[in-house]
């Protein structure tokens, strides 16, 4: 069929370019008087040009009419029939006009279309083709409209942008190549195949668990299994819909073109290949000559009868939910069994809820942080479980389930009768329904509730899980208070144990595939050479898109796989549902290839990556890359100036090579702990006994660290320790059969540190070597090295090393900023800028690693080789190259700076990790920043440090000249001073700063320099020793300084690099040998970073900080809202406001004298000893005095508290009523006067005022409240104009409407008291609870009115 816009205007012409583009949702009316042609058979065709038209359609008797005269003509056909609609008789050619272009939407594969366009250019040589996608959109975004991906030369696709922006909810893509659009739809029938094919194994595999397949529709379709394709198939399926053959017979025909497509670029479709062959058996049903049902051919696959068992009686499991938490019984204590990432969210959240719960867990940090939060942890499962009344199992599988059930120690054995277990782990339902006979057999009433949970990390710690349960109705009405808790969805699944842990196995079917088949999916747009992210924007309003898809893909896109949900977890769900399928003799194919591709993953190293890395199976194989980050540009003009990279990514070469490598492990001798500053998941060992080594070496790491800290030794102490070192790992690999390793030498990226001593050292016991490899390129730190001269970079120049402060450092300084006239400098001669070979970025960038390989392999043996580089691809391809040359025999010494380490081992980077990450959400103490590094990056990084966070940070420093120059008892002096500010800083949340003073002394000699560094150095290792305060987290700035500082006062033997706290800046886990396990270590150069990057780490890590009251005030203000302020009298009235603020995102404030804002304060006395408890702001009530004497009394307060930088609040005017014991009779009150109030603001300087306008404290009489609005608004013009904030008290009682009012004429703060306390006092009214409950019911009392108060005074939403 063909459609055409007959009347449309000029358009410009412009040259072709290849760029993405989507118009907005257009306004105008839809074009009328579209002419069309469409066979008399075809309605659908006919049906989807009425809806892109907007239903204006000329129908024409033949193609050539529809097209004449025609700017733009869109034909929708599919693959047959195109030679006869385009060039019969009557076809399209014969009508086409001058400068026409054709959007063709059709089932033909790129090579057919772009035969059709060189046809048409050959009949008709002034006509254009663009390939398009039309689809109808599906997603929130785009429900409704019509969805128009055109591909082609860039100006003609930009012409018909014109067209369709002048229809009606029609949105329009502009994207790439002529091809692109129909390679786009490819991707998207890929994903709709397998999905359709997966839909039903789920639905057949639930159904054979006894599971209703409504109850199984309504619930995956609102969980992380859902797909479009589900939602829409399963309803046909269930219902038997006529409907369901088409949409087989379509979706098989689809796949087949996509099957066609991947046979034509040679990509393998392992999941579309057996979900094609499935929907071929599926269509196979037949009656006659006509297709019929699939239902009979599924019957007879999987043994059921999905049609029979919808008539079964249905349940709302949500309702059954809803009724089961109204009559569920209270619980008091709950053991927790499994604090890994979701347990701790869940247990920590249980803690929040005021649950007493005890947990334990093998990992000991976990149980630290745990109890840092107020629970309470024990040493074992059997422990735990002593006297709980719920024990709740969260550990990874049924293998760690059965073992703190019934192993050694475990928890069935003390379990009190009657006592709820709650298996929350995903488990097969086999393994819960042999489990729940056990717990029967013991005969004490243990009851068991299947209760699978869905929802991630954050959720847990939310409690907002949703969670699936089953068991008897006694077990689940024990529980039902605890799961409600945990979940913002709870579905109570019929049919006893195992019941909700078969709706989680086909959820994770659902999700397992669908994370494959977007891997899949991803990889092939790879190969089709289509820009990966512009197909997952495309595809979101698609019909191939599933929750996985859009949760998944990102991580693909940004080649980031911090583990959310690791590949071994789908290894391990995938597997239950194949174990339970081969037990229930139901195929499933598709999730069984699906699982194959998830342990392939696992196999080749990245099962502990998240799940979205099983995309890392296709990229390995084929050599696709999927990432879509744009390509690091540099700003500098040299860079600019630099051929392109080589244009193939080498590193999934690197890691194939690698793998058939796989026990060459990559041993980094360090020379400070610096070097880990661009890797993650690596382990650190600061002691090196052989039996450590060997312990390393058994574990078949990639690579491990070996941190010696030489570069504060001498050259001589430093070739010995390397000796050692070396010696000890000849040692442990004999130890460990067929293990091999190599040595990296990390060092310094500015060229400091002991060459050639330490590559002599380890020469002379590792043999000589083919070569010595130097490479100190370091992205992160801004150092290149171009044309053989090594750089470091500020944001505007590059400085060549050599005339940097680096270079004139007293122990490591050198003069040349060529390395190969710096190797001859440093080796004195023995090696001549001659003979030093070179490895040039020109080589890297267009000859690539097989170049590298033989430029290495052709070196003399004992040669020194220098490597440019300046991007991470130089790198990559440079040990990519040096690879293949190791893999041929050739032995290599590396001398580098952390990037090769990197680009060696294949490591991918990810994002810095913040507190957030570690979990670190509450400031119970401050933070330790130790800075001993003495280059002047340095320096102006301190200084800019105490010039950003000067109020929050406290600064001890430290005389250098004591510690290094005076008597031991001076040294002791200034050690101990230091420390006990320190302590006492940090047990007041201050974040402390201990840096030496900064005037830099040196020795005669490179030698007395390192001992003056090292009686530094100590003298900081002392001080960090002897304090005892936990910090919140530390900082080591400097490398000497942060490795003395780890080693000899922590007392870490070993440790892993989590990652980066910023760009360069690697943070540690300290092993639990250490004095503080589980507190992050931020590694920070002294070389590294920008003036601010130290005051960045510190902010990013620092204790949060409430908002002032007056910044609170402000927001109001410029928001038109009010601030409520809350009496609170007791924890739990403190607990209650918090909680309800958070909920609400709300600010909000705390009236008590032992907290925030210090509320009526009448005596002098009190009020000065509120300025020194920390008081964001207080209340100077004078109300009781003459108006002389409250101008005098609040006016020395407030000069006192602006000093301290308090807001300060008055009241003029006097409310009758009573609050907090004090009464004031009707007859005392009085209005506040506007003239008084003016002369009272200017003589006090006040910056809130509370008024009296007929407010009262306490009940307003039974007429109501008479506030008298015309005084507010005078006041109101009075206080905007003299800048303070209007605060009305007695708010308790007041009708919203009036409140409202209130707040329209300025009050910024409203006083909440009366409401509070009475809510408090009811729910002591309610009988049959202990303390807990009462302290848990009063607390939610008050919460329940603070946040009727926050909607109330507007600023819900607003923190």
């Amino acid at each position: 069929m063909a459609s055409a816009a007959p009347h449309a205007p000029p358009w410009p012409s412009s040259a072709p370019t290849n760029s993405a583009s989507s118009s907005p949702p257009p306004s105008s009316a839809p074009a009328p008087g579209v002419r069309c042609f469409v066979p008399e058979a075809d309605r659908s065709a006919s049906a989807a040009l009425a809806e892109l038209s907007g239903g204006g359609l000329l129908r024409c008797a033949s193609p050539a009419e529809a097209a004449r005269d025609s700017a733009l003509v869109i034909v929708l056909i599919d693959a047959d029939g195109v030679d006869e609609l385009f060039f019969g008789v009557e076809g399209i050619a014969k009508g086409l006009c001058t400068g026409a272009a054709v959007l063709i939407r059709s089932t033909l594969l790129p090579s057919q279309l772009e035969k059709l366009e060189q046809k048409l250019a050959d009949e008709k040589k002034d006509v254009l083709l663009l390939d398009g996608y039309i689809f109808s959109g599906l997603s929130d975004e785009l429900k409704q409209q019509i969805v128009v991906v055109a591909s082609g030369r860039q100006d003609v696709a930009e012409r018909a942008r014109q067209f369709f922006n002048g229809l009606d909810k029609t949105i329009y893509f502009a994207e790439g190549e002529f091809c692109t659009s129909s390679k786009i739809r490819l991707v998207n029938d890929l994903l709709e195949s397998i999905h359709f094919i997966a839909s039903v194994e789920a639905m057949y595999l639930g159904v054979r668990a006894g599971i209703h397949p409504s109850i199984i529709y309504d619930i995956i379709s609102n969980a992380a299994g859902s797909s479009r394709i589900f939602v829409e198939l399963v309803p046909k399926l269930l219902s038997e819909d006529p409907l369901l053959i088409d949409f087989l017979n379509s979706s098989k025909k689809n796949a087949s073109y996509v099957m066609d497509m991947a046979k034509a670029v040679t990509f393998p479709l392992p999941l579309l290949g057996v979900a094609y062959q499935q929907l071929i058996h599926g269509s196979s049903a037949v009656i006659g000559d006509v297709s019929a049902s699939p239902l009979k051919v599924w019957e007879a696959s999987f043994g059921a009868n999905i049609v029979d068992a919808v008539s079964q009686q249905i349940y709302d499991a949500s309702k059954l939910a809803d009724q089961l938490v109204m009559e569920s019984k209270s619980a008091k204590r709950i053991g927790f069994i499994g604090l890994g990432a979701m347990g701790f969210g869940m247990a920590s959240h249980l803690l929040k809820l005021g649950f007493y719960v005890v947990a334990y867990d093998v990992y000991k940090p976990t149980m630290a942080r745990f109890d840092d939060l107020g629970g309470s942890t024990k040493g074992s499962p059997e422990e735990v479980a002593k006297d709980v009344e719920i024990l709740i199992i969260m550990v990874a599988n049924e293998f760690q389930a059965d073992s703190v059930l019934y192993g050694s120690a475990g928890a069935v054995p003390v379990l009190s009768a009657g006592t709820s277990v709650i298996l929350s782990s995903t488990v097969s339902p086999g393994f819960v329904i042999r489990l729940n006979k056990r717990l029967e057999a013991e005969c004490r009433d243990i009851k068991l509730v299947d209760a699978p949970v869905s929802g991630g990390v954050k959720r847990a710690a939310d409690g907002t899980l949703t969670i699936m349960a089953s068991g008897t109705d006694e077990a689940l009405h024990c529980a039902g208070a605890v799961l409600s808790a945990l979940s913002e969805k709870l579905y109570i699944i019929k049919g006893g144990c195992g019941a909700a842990s078969s709706v989680k196995m086909v959820n994770q079917l659902l999700a397992g595939v669908h994370i494959a088949s977007a891997a899949e999916a991803m990889a092939f747009a790879a190969r089709l050479n289509l820009r990966t992210r512009s197909v997952f924007e495309i595809l979101q309003h698609a019909r191939g898109y599933s929750w996985m898809f859009g949760n998944r893909v990102p991580h693909m896109l940004d080649n980031d796989y911090t583990p959310y949900s690791a590949v071994d977890i789908f290894v391990k769900d995938l597997g239950i549902v194949s174990c339970e399928s081969s037990n229930s003799r139901i195929p499933v194919h598709v999730s069984s290839i699906a699982h194959q591709l998830f342990i392939a993953g696992s196999a080749s190293g990245w099962g502990r990556y998240d799940d979205a890395a099983v995309v890392k199976v296709y990229e390995t194989l084929t050599g696709v890359k999927v990432e879509g980050k744009p390509p690091l540009l540099s700003k500098e003009d040299v860079l600019h100036s630099l051929p392109a990279e080589w244009p193939e990514d080498p590193m999934d070469d690197l890691v194939s090579v690698a793998s058939r490598n796989s026990k060459k492990i990559v041993v980094v001798l360090d020379d400070d702990p610096t070097g880990t500053q661009t890797v993650h998941d690596i382990e650190v060992l600061t002691e090196w006994p052989v039996e450590a080594l060997v312990e390393q070496f058994l574990k078949l790491p990639t690579c491990f660290f070996i941190l010696t800290n030489s570069r504060s030794m001498t050259a001589d102490k430093a070739m010995l320790l390397v000796q050692t070192v070396c010696r000890n790992l000849e040692a442990a690999a004999k130890n460990v059969p067929g293990v091999s390793y190599t040595v990296v030498l990390r060092g310094d990226s500015t060229l400091r540190g002991h060459f050639p001593e330490e590559a002599d050292a380890a020469v002379s016991v590792l043999g000589e070597m083919d070569a010595w490899i130097i490479c100190p390129f370091f992205l992160q730190g801004g150092r290149y090295t171009i044309n053989d001269i090594h750089y470091v970079a500020d944001p505007d120049r590059l400085i060549p090393a050599g005339e940097t402060e680096f270079a004139k450092d007293a122990a490591f300084g050198y003069k040349s900023s060529n390395l190969r006239q710096w190797v001859e400098e440093k080796t004195r001669g023995r090696v001549s800028e001659k003979r030093v070979s070179t490895i040039s970025i020109n080589l890297l960038r267009k000859q690539g690693p097989n170049a590298v390989c033989q430029h290495l392999y052709s070196l003399e043996k004992g040669s020194v080789c220098i490597v440019n580089a300046a991007s991470e691809k130089d790198m990559a391809v440079f040990a990519s190259g040096m690879i293949q040359a190791e893999l041929k025999g050739k032995k290599f010494l590396c001398r580098t700076a952390a990037s090769f380490v990197s680009a060696r081992i294949g490591i991918k980077p990810k994002p810095p990790i913040c507190p957030n990450d570690l979990g670190l959400k509450r400031a119970l103490t401050g933070g330790l920043i130790v800075v001993g590094s003495y280059v002047p990056k340095t320096t102006k990084q301190v200084d800019e440090l105490r010039s950003q966070c000067g109020q929050s940070l406290r600064v001890i420093e430290v005389s250098v000249e004591m510690v290094s120059m005076k008597s031991t008892e001076d040294r002791d002096q200034e050690i101990s001073r230091v420390v006990e500010l320190g302590n006492a800083y940090i047990q007041n949340r201050k974040d402390t700063l201990v840096v030496t003073s900064r005037q830099l002394i040196t020795g005669k000699t490179p030698e007395e320099s390192l001992e003056i560094n090292y009686k530094v150095s100590s003298a900081l290792v002392e001080i960090v020793r002897r304090i005892d305060s936990k910090p919140r987290y530390i900082i080591a700035k400097g490398g000497i300084t942060s490795s003395d500082i780890a080693t000899k006062a922590l007392e870490a033997r070993r440790a892993k690099v989590m990652g980066q706290a910023l760009a360069g800046v690697p943070l540690w886990q300290l092993g639990p040998e250490s004095r503080f396990p589980g507190v992050p270590y931020i590694v920070f150069p002294g070389n590294v970073g920008d003036n601010s990057a130290l005051a960045k780490v510190v902010q990013n890590w620092a204790s949060p900080s409430r908002i002032s009251t007056k910044q609170l005030l402000l927001n109001a203000e410029k928001g038109g809202y009010a601030i409520g302020a809350f009496n609170v009298y007791n924890l739990e009235g403190v607990e209650a406001v918090v909680a309800a603020a958070e909920a609400e995102n709300s600010p909000a404030i705390l009236q008590v004298p032992i907290t925030v804002h210090y509320d009526h304060g009448t005596s002098k006395s009190d009020l000065l000893q509120a300025l020194e408890m920390g008081f964001d702001s207080v209340m100077v009530d004078g109300s009781h005095l003459t108006l002389g004497e409250n101008i005098l009394y609040t006016k020395s307060i407030s000069s006192l508290a602006h000093a301290k930088g308090l807001l300060v609040e008055a009241e003029l005017g006097r409310l009758s009523g009573s609050e907090d014991g004090l009464t004031v009779e009707e007859y005392k009150a009085r209005f506040t006067d506007v003239a008084q109030a003016e002369g009272f603001i200017d003589e006090t300087s006040i910056d809130a005022l509370a008024v009296c306008i007929g407010n009262v404290h306490g009940k307003y009489p039974p007429s109501g409240p008479n506030l008298k609005l015309d005084l507010l608004k005078d006041l109101r013009a009075l206080t905007l104009k003299k800048g303070v904030s209007l605060v009305l008290h007695g708010a308790s009682g007041l009708p919203r409407e009036l409140v409202q009012e209130c707040i329209d004429l300025g009050v910024r703060k409203f006083n909440v008291n009366t409401e509070v306390r009475n809510s408090y006092l009811e729910s002591l009214k309610k009988s049959g609870k202990d303390l807990i409950q009462v302290m848990a019911s009063a607390k939610e009392a008050m919460k329940a009115v603070v946040t009727e108060k926050l909607h109330l005074f507007g600023s819900a939403g607003k923190a």
